[in-house]
């Protein structure tokens, strides 16, 4: 049985991270999302272990101290991160996985896991990104200003990505299906393919 891969989606805030994965995930049952780790409290409608797994601030620092959170942020006094052990268990059951995560995370994981594939996505140009960060409406102005100024940090770092994809407007679908065509390349890769294709011959 094949070994599934641990694939990062991220880019910076108004890449449309989100409305993509979300395309990938409904159409594409052999690829599972990662559900990440809180310390905040539910909201109305979340599930333990279905939107996140939510732990105690002691627990979470138990797990960063262990090894055991992948990557991690915190936002508001509260932890979010990545569980090693829930990724693991399904990479070992040949699952792919998705990681939807912020920049920062993503260069975290590519330091643990060298044979992560990292994607950035980002949109057309910096005149798009603000323009769906303000076309939002609900953040103040000194937030919009950071995270454009973010953003341009962001994107300095795409070298060290394996693949760009852009996210064009209303073109979701479209991205998507680019970054499942990534998916499947990744598994003809020699690397991933060669040991049971040379048992087949030999």
């Amino acid at each position: 049985m094949r070994k599934g891969i641990l694939f990062i989606i991220s880019g910076p805030a108004g890449s449309g991270k989100g409305t993509v994965v979300k395309e990938l995930i409904s159409s594409h049952s052999d690829i599972a999302l990662s559900v990440s780790a809180t310390t905040r409290q539910p909201r109305p409608g979340e599930e333990h272990g279905v939107h996140y797994f939510f732990i105690t601030k002691k627990e979470f620092e138990n797990r960063i101290n262990s090894g055991d959170i992948l990557e991690y942020t915190t936002y508001r006094d509260n932890y979010y991160g990545t569980p090693l052990k829930e990724v693991k268990k399904a990479l070992d059951k040949g699952k792919d996985i998705i990681l939807e995560i912020e920049v920062d995370g993503a260069m975290q994981v590519k330091r643990k896991i060298r044979n992560s594939v990292a994607i950035m996505l980002t949109p057309p140009d910096f005149d798009t990104l603000e323009s769906r960060l303000r076309g939002r409406g609900t953040e103040k102005e000194e937030d919009i200003v950071w995270r454009l100024n973010r953003a341009k940090e962001e994107i300095q770092l795409l070298p060290k990505y394996d693949y760009s994809v852009i996210n064009e407007n209303g073109k979701a679908r479209e991205c998507a299906d680019m970054v499942y065509n990534i998916i499947k390349a990744e598994h003809q890769k020699t690397k991933n393919t060669k040991k049971d294709l040379i048992k087949k011959f030999i």
